[in-house]
């Protein structure tokens, strides 16, 4: 029987636009791009030019300090741009993709027959390894240091969220052939949430299932990791999402690279939010035009809205994002006395709005408004009430401005992420960037300790 841990401290935040559990098709434009900021921590080397062929699998840009680790191209086609931006900054590789796909053979394997070391090869050579991340650093990890242990967390508690259990369903076999893969490097460790029962997740074989039963961020694989094997100064745990997983099985049973995954389209200017079948880096373009709303003023995010990315209509898919959500940007917004109207149909965190007398309630619609000024950081418990893992935030947070690395360690800086601090964030009354902090905090980290 799986260990359950009870999380109190967190947020739920319900908004409007959850995507129902029906697929919808999308046409795709034929444009496809491949963006390096979406692998934290590498440095890309273009190995392909303008006009060459390529097929699925084959590598589009390496990391120059670890060129075994690729990044590999979603479809068959042409290279049809390499954009660059100040200083040469690789912004993205771009693939027009062909009339025929074609993939590349890396022949079927047989994982149970296969050692750790075969089964990284593998991963490597297939470009699947460029998807793993890394604590300490919240980065793209350095293949030749062995990881204590592997994380997956197989749910989301962000708003607006995919449901893995609904995107699972047909891909059972792919998902646990790529626990068995992981399961060959390093003890893994599966988080799943009290109200999953898909039999693939609660029984899943070869890994240690841990159940996890709490608000947001309960679903953070930060989070789980705290609280089942936290990570020490020296040590190094690698994580990886559950879609990825299924892109490892697919690897082994088909001996293709197939990155299509189910993401949820969702949001409260999302027509009729539902989920889609696309591939990373596939344009975003046909998925938004004619299905969100044109009367307003709208923010495009990769990824839920706590934690992902602004982009655009002509954007990609990022390489970690299962959703693509839609809200108001909220610039068009204007009201008299707004902050001291009583509020029935408002999120609030605290009880600022008669809203928290009605905490079930769904359908709030948030703007990307940031409904304040900055303001100093104070030691009130605010961070605290909503942070799950057993680290002092606001001390840690202070250490990290004032580049205190000693305090830093002591902390538990190892052990976060940026996405660690999203709710944190959220309920910030002093409106400070934490994501942000946290983020040139570990790089500081990092570039210290190499």
């Amino acid at each position: 029987m799986a260990n359950v841990i009870k999380l109190r401290k967190g947020l739920d935040i319900n908004l409007k636009g959850k995507a129902a559990e029906e697929k919808a098709n999308v046409k795709a434009t034929g444009l496809y791009g491949l963006v390096p900021d979406d692998f934290v921590g590498v440095k890309p080397k273009v190995v392909v030019k303008e006009g060459d062929c390529v097929k699925a699998g084959d590598a589009l840009f390496v990391d120059k300090k670890h060129p075994e680790v690729k990044f590999v191209s979603p479809v068959a086609g042409t290279v049809s741009a390499v954009e660059r931006g100040e200083r040469r900054k690789v912004l993205s590789v771009q693939v027009t993709a062909g009339g025929q796909q074609e993939y590349v053979d890396f022949g079927k394997k047989n994982v149970a027959a296969m050692k750790g070391g075969e089964v990284l090869t593998a991963l490597l050579e297939g470009g699947l390894f460029a998807f793993f991340r890394q604590r300490p650093y919240d980065v793209t990890p350095a293949p030749e240091v062995a990881p204590k242990s592997i994380f997956v967390s197989a749910f989301s508690s962000m708003p607006l969220a995919q449901n893995f259990e609904f995107a699972l369903k047909g891909n059972e076999a792919d998902f646990q052939t790529g626990l068995d893969a992981l399961a060959k490097i390093a003890p893994t460790f599966l988080g799943v949430s009290a109200k999953q029962t898909a039999p693939a997740l609660t029984g899943a074989k070869n890994v240690t299932v841990t159940v996890f039963d709490g608000p947001n961020p309960a679903g953070n694989v930060g989070v789980q990791i705290n609280h089942v094997a936290p990570v020490n100064k020296g040590e190094v745990v690698w994580t990886v999402n559950p879609e990825v997983v299924i892109f490892i099985g697919r690897l082994f049973n088909t001996g293709k690279v197939d990155l299509t995954r189910t993401v949820a389209f969702a949001g409260s200017e999302v027509n009729a939010p539902k989920y889609v079948n696309m591939l990373v880096g596939q344009q975003l373009t046909t998925l938004v035009e004619g299905n969100v709303s044109t009367d307003k003023h709208i923010r495009i995010i990769n990824g839920n809205p706590l934690t992902g990315t602004k982009t655009c209509k002509d954007g990609f898919l990022a390489a970690q994002a299962t959703e693509v959500t839609v809200i108001p940007e909220g610039d068009e917004t204007h009201e008299l006395f707004g902050w001291i109207a009583p509020r029935l149909n408002q999120f609030s965190a605290s009880r600022s709005y008669f809203s928290w007398l009605m905490p079930k309630k769904e359908g709030y619609v948030l703007d990307a408004r940031v409904k304040g000024g900055h303001r100093h950081m104070i030691f009130s418990g605010e961070y605290d009430s909503v942070f799950p893992m057993d680290i002092y935030p606001e001390q840690l947070l202070k250490a990290i401005i004032t580049g205190n690395i000693d305090s830093m360690e002591a902390l538990g800086v190892y052990e976060v992420a940026p996405e660690d601090f999203a709710v944190a964030e959220f309920v910030d009354s002093s409106k400070v960037e934490l994501q942000r902090i946290v983020r040139e905090g570990l790089n500081m980290l990092r570039k210290e300790n190499e």
